[in-house]
């Protein structure tokens, strides 16, 4: 498995989808993009298409993840979790395969 979602990051992802109406269709697709300020950012969004010839698809506490399986090369072994306090609020990964990250973790050097 390419990506885990923590419990909390679930539950968020959960609260979102219904919030914005999105029905069962829909799966999360994380992956990685090139550009900020360490190489790589993360991407997180919401998806109604998935190929099994580029993508790997999984269930992690009831939601249906899909992860390109170039992306799942720099992802493998990631959680991905929320995080919710007084001066920040939203979704965090920890990249076991990052060899530098920026300061606002939305990046990262593999």
């Amino acid at each position: 498995m390419a990506v885990k979602l923590t419990e909390r990051a679930a539950e968020e992802v959960v609260r979102f989808r219904s919030e914005h109406n999105f029905g069962d269709e829909m799966v999360l697709r994380i992956g990685v993009a090139g550009g900020g300020c360490s190489g790589f950012n993360y991407t997180l969004n919401f998806d109604e298409n998935f190929d099994e010839k580029v993508d790997s698809k999984f269930e992690c506490h009831g939601v249906n993840v899909v992860v390109d399986k170039k992306s799942a090369l720099y992802l493998d072994g990631t959680v991905v979790d929320w995080y919710d306090s007084l001066e920040k609020k939203g979704f965090t990964f920890e990249n076991p395969n990052a060899v530098k990250t920026c300061g606002c973790g939305s990046s990262f050097q593999a």
